[in-house]
């Protein structure tokens, strides 16, 4: 078996055995001559072999392409032969457009916290009408629980979920019931505890920072390599691990001045993978930036990126809903409702316009024309949005279940793709929290004090004292789903909502249609009512608490103009005679011929 690794400050390098070979005499590497700064080495191994590699006669070091670290952050890698997983279903792929996923925690989804104890309820998710399931990261990170974005190993996965073979279990579990798998990667940074990469190479550098410290190395001296480093990890997710997609984490924190660009050339890369593979693979970009050129076409300039995440819709989403205007809800809070008609219609809300949290104009005009709208990702809940208040509270939390299912109707007939965040389609009020499980003392107060400036920064509310401490067993306990909910009322009724809602996404294609002509929104900031129009279909939701809204149904006259409810909560309405809507509080309605 061929062991390389890449060491340019080196002057020897040898491959130590641990495990039950740890008896055995290390196997020393020479310099690849091909490949300047690469060693290697032939030597006889198989699959569940534990090893390190030393440099210089320092101490053992982790393999930084290493598929499994069965003892964790730190310890030695295992060798894992992809060849030797049975896969029981062929899969041919499920392309972007007309997808609606759902972001997922393996260590919260269930109390178990496994890859198999997920598995086991995909066909919940199946039934709902997702079609792709959003991992957050699955790297390994210190102890047993947390968030997963301070991975360490960006090739392997983390063993308390269930390793290599738990991931590809519950891929190929998923593909069984057609559904695709996405995964979060973090390539912005890495975990300070148990990282080995500064030891072997340049893969940091002090030329550009980010909130983590140095930022990853996309264009100083030695990048080349590092590039190929992460180019290969995201590859190696897709190929061995027959993943779909990849939601690449703040990649506005990815700095690269080098040509061409580190995601234009990832994106090229899976681009190639797709057709090697015959089945389709994309990327989806958490960027705060509101830049066109994150999803525009290589050859026009742009990064490629398949889609991209748009707080935009969130935040006025959410400020329409809860009435909240701290941090930056502020720009959206002085008229929700036509913040939300404009992200609805025009993709961003920030556009080249001034922003008053950022002290500055913010973004560029997206052309749905040009970017078709499922490029964007629409969603009233994320693990940031919920995970980064203070108490972790949903907006079950606070909201009434016809709030929430106006939310759902907004999110799910809107013309972007949809995401949902676990639990959020029965109304779910086990809050998710900042959890972590650091095993070195030091770093764990240094998160629990920094995650409390954070909330106090952010004027989340509530008391400091109440606030949960990340270190705490209890805390991540709390984030666990509570599965018994959707057996009880409001939640059942709210989980048959949103299966109506899914089903006539995936049965009118009105409801993914990209072209932007047939979308359009009216509606009245006081009386707290939207009219969303599209195509044929008419989507109506009154947020007022308690006044009847009088909603003008253009296309409805005598008659509803042969106007159905399609959906309604808490019941169908129709238009009367000369067209008006008269919505009751806190409820929606979906129309059509």
């Amino acid at each position: 078996m061929l062991f390389e690794v890449w060491a340019p400050g080196a002057g020897r390098v040898a491959l130590q055995w641990a495990g039950d070979r740890a008896g055995e005499p290390p196997a020393v590497l020479e310099r690849d001559p091909g490949r300047a700064g690469w060693w290697r080495t032939e030597a006889p191994a198989r699959d569940g072999d534990r090893y390190a590699f030393r440099l210089d006669d320092g101490p053992p070091l982790p393999d930084p392409r290493a598929v499994r670290l069965p003892e964790g952050p730190g310890g030695p890698g295992a060798v894992v032969e992809h060849d030797r997983f049975r896969w029981r279903h062929r899969w041919p792929g499920r392309p972007l457009p007309g997808a609606v996923l759902y972001e997922l925690h393996i260590g919260t989804f269930t109390p178990e916290g496994t890859f198999r104890a997920a598995a086991a309820r995909l066909r919940h998710l199946a039934d709902l009408g997702i079609t792709h399931v959003s991992l957050m990261p699955v790297c390994p990170f210190p102890g047993d629980h947390g968030w997963g974005y301070d991975g360490i190993a960006p090739w392997a996965v983390h063993e308390p979920y269930g390793g290599p073979d738990g991931l590809k279990g519950f891929v190929d579990a998923a593909h069984g019931h057609g559904l695709g798998v996405v995964l979060d990667v973090v390539h912005n940074h890495l975990g300070p505890s148990g990282n080995p990469l500064p030891a072997y190479g340049p893969y940091f550098t002090e030329t550009h920072h980010t909130p983590w410290g140095a930022a990853v190395n996309l264009d100083a001296p030695g990048s080349a390599e590092v590039r190929g480093y992460f180019l290969g990890s995201a590859l190696s997710w897709l190929r061995d691990f027959r993943l779909d997609g990849l939601r690449l984490d703040a990649v506005h924190a990815l700095h690269d001045d080098g040509t061409p660009h580190f995601l234009a050339a990832l994106s090229a890369a899976v681009d190639a993978l797709a057709g090697e593979l015959g089945r389709p693979l994309f990327l989806v970009a958490e960027s705060d930036l509101n830049d066109p050129g994150t999803t525009a076409p290589r050859p026009a300039g742009g990064h490629g990126l398949h889609a991209q995440w748009n707080d935009d819709f969130h935040h006025s989403l959410h400020t329409a809903l809860t009435g909240e205007s701290q941090g930056y809800y502020a720009d959206f809070a002085r008229a929700p409702l036509a913040a939300l008609a404009k992200t609805l219609t025009g993709g961003f809300f920030h556009d080249g316009t001034p922003s008053a949290f950022r002290g500055r104009a913010h973004g560029a005009p997206l052309d749905l024309r040009v970017t078709p709208a499922y490029r964007l990702l629409a969603y009233a809940q994320t693990h940031d949005q919920v995970g980064n208040r203070a108490l972790g509270d949903r907006l079950a939390a606070g909201l009434s279940p016809g709030l929430l299912a106006c939310a759902a109707a907004l999110v799910l007939c809107s013309p972007f793709t949809p995401m949902l965040f676990m639990g959020e389609e029965w109304g779910a009020t086990t809050p998710w929290q900042y959890f972590t499980s650091h095993t070195d003392p030091e770093l764990a107060e240094a998160v629990r004090a920094g995650r409390r400036r954070e909330f106090a920064a952010h004027d989340w509310g509530g008391r400091a004292e109440d606030w949960p401490d990340p270190q705490d067993p209890a805390t991540r306990e709390r984030s666990v789903l509570d599965w018994a909910q959707p057996a009880r009322e409001p939640h059942a009724t709210l989980l048959a909502w949103h299966r109506t809602l899914l089903a006539l996404r995936r049965e009118l294609p009105p409801l993914t249609d990209p072209d932007p002509r047939h979308t359009a929104v009216r509606f009245d900031e006081r009386a707290r009512w939207l009219l969303l129009r599209r195509g044929p279909l008419r989507v109506a939701v009154n947020l007022a608490r308690d006044a009847t809204a009088a909603v003008p149904v253009d296309g409805a006259g005598r008659a509803g103009n042969g106007l159905r409810a399609l959906a309604g909560w808490p019941g169908a309405v129709l238009p009367d005679a000369d067209g008006m809507l008269r919505l009751p509080p806190e409820s929606a309605v979906v129309l059509g011929p």
